[in-house]
């Protein structure tokens, strides 16, 4: 079977009119997926296929083995192709048809890649790891507080191929944004790379200072009046989700400064000063989950000192009630001894005088005590 063939076998991408024309039948015939609230409505890894000539899309209907062809000679414009956890065989006929490296399909595929940018000839391979933000009431020792998932971009001289895992950090309001600045998608697929970029970057942000205030309200209960009776395990699981945050946004500095500073055929030397920009970004994203380790590790401490302070005075107070109990048990002990010679057995003011001792010496105990704050 021909490369085009193949292709329009794997993916049903005959023709984007034809995309429509599937939909409305699945739906009729009731064969569509709807399993995963983020797929395709053709129940297909496919998301979007749109081409962009000189920063305006063109209508559905063309062919797309014909589109890629044409743009490949021409250089007016690129296709932009989205997938959503697309299979081996799904991504068998695309990779042949743009020409795509064995070893960036493998890792698209398959995910769970660290971010990181990689070249092969004309083609950028760029992984991004996406974050959001889980919404709690309280925070407990088991809540999630970070999401992750992830964004592979295959961009070259006229294509752009988006593969997203995950349920979230749809490109969708990132297309419609693009689409209203023509005069940004004129500078081809770069332009969409530096917009996925920052779009993913300002997530770090956004998710850093939701993240901030969960810190912030466990520093808080922790300086409270009974900060000692706060469970550890809150604090434990935000540095957990912390560093959950921490392997998506700090791999991705070195790609990005890549992206400013290293010249290459696909990316338009005026894009590449914004990647200088998201690169900031980034590196604030970076220093903030730095310094909310280090508030953590400090917070920790903090609490640790003063579960150890709580039980140091909760052993005060025990030893000193140990105390005003040994002064009666001393006392009663020597009477219950039955020796045939006491002198006070046969006293009349003798039972008064020891339980006026004994009443005495526990005043005395407890008023000292009191005065060094063990009571």
């Amino acid at each position: 079977m021909s490369m085009a063939g193949n292709l329009r076998k794997v993916t049903g991408l005959d023709r984007v009119g034809g995309l429509r024309k599937a939909a409305r039948l699945g739906r009729r015939h009731g064969r569509v997926d709807l399993s995963h609230p983020a797929r395709s409505p053709l129940g297909s890894a496919v998301v979007k296929c749109v081409t962009y000539e000189d920063g305006v899309r063109v209508p559905g209907g063309g062919d797309l083995v014909e589109d890629v062809e044409r743009l490949r000679k021409s250089e007016d414009g690129f296709v932009w192709l989205g997938l959503h956890e697309p299979t081996d065989d799904e991504f068998a006929g695309i990779a042949e048809l743009f020409d795509l490296h064995p070893l960036a399909v493998e890792d698209a595929v398959e995910a769970h890649q660290r971010p990181k940018l990689e070249r092969y000839g004309d083609t950028l391979f760029a992984v991004f790891k996406t974050v959001c933000y889980v919404e709690h009431k309280e925070l407990t020792a088991t809540s999630e507080i970070v999401n992750t998932g992830e964004i592979m971009v295959f961009i070259g001289p006229a294509f752009v191929i988006t593969v997203r895992h995950g349920r979230h950090g749809s490109l969708g309001p990132l297309r419609e944004e693009l689409e209203a600045h023509p005069h940004r998608l004129a500078k081809g697929p770069a332009a969409v790379l530096h917009a996925i970029a920052d779009h993913v970057v300002d997530d770090y942000l956004s998710v850093t200072d939701a993240v901030q205030e969960d810190i912030d309200q466990v520093e808080m209960d922790v300086f409270a009046d009974n900060g000692a009776r706060l469970d550890p395990g809150r604090i434990y699981q935000l540095k957990r989700e912390l560093l959950e945050l921490k392997r998506a946004v700090v791999p991705l500095g070195r790609p990005l400064q890549e992206l400013s500073t290293r010249p290459t055929r696909v990316i338009d030397p005026e894009i590449q000063t914004y990647f200088r920009d998201v690169s900031d970004h980034q590196l604030r994203a970076t220093e903030q989950i730095a310094a909310f380790d280090e508030l953590l590790n400090s917070i920790l401490q903090a609490h640790l000192a003063q579960v150890s302070v709580a039980q140091n005075a909760d052993m005060r107070r025990i030893t000193a009630w140990a105390a005003l109990i040994a002064v009666p048990t001393m006392l009663t002990g020597v009477y219950g001894t039955n020796f045939t010679y006491m002198p006070e057995l046969h006293w009349r003011i003798g039972y008064p005088l020891v339980m006026a001792v004994i009443a005495v010496g526990c005043f005395a105990l407890y008023r000292g005590f009191k005065r060094n704050g063990w009571l």
